[in-house]
């Protein structure tokens, strides 16, 4: 359970008496917490806009199902304390910041025949 948290602020408005300090509100509190924790838990892959702009230019479809994958890569990397990955299967490639979860470019089947693959740390197959 979460109880008060107290903290320093200026002018002395709503201070505790003889503290110093103001109560913060437990309800805000717990609301940021909370989805401080359902962000964290739910931790999915994102993309950059770059990334975004070369899946688009590419004929990539990001599904649900293909972001699930790039999780699952994520999660297998950073288990294995990868930073920087390249996740291919067939016909696709990414390459992925582990730490930050983020697809930094996507590649198609024909690029991936023309491509050296640098600043990488580890592969994982999709």
């Amino acid at each position: 359970m979460v109880g008060p948290v107290y903290g320093v602020t200026g002018a002395g408005a709503g201070r505790t008496a003889g503290t110093g300090q103001t109560q913060c509100s437990t309800e805000q509190f717990s609301a940021v917490m909370q989805r401080e924790l359902e962000r964290t838990q739910t931790k999915q892959v994102a993309f950059s806009k770059h990334a975004l702009t070369r899946a688009e230019e590419r004929g990539i479809e990001v599904t649900p199902s293909l972001l699930e994958r790039l999780t699952d890569s994520v999660e297998r990397a950073e288990a294995k304390g990868a930073t920087n990955i390249l996740a291919l299967d067939r016909s696709l490639a990414f390459i992925v910041n582990v730490p930050h979860g983020r697809v930094i470019t996507a590649l198609s089947e024909h690029e991936m025949k023309e491509s050296i693959f640098t600043n990488i740390d580890g592969a994982v197959f999709l």
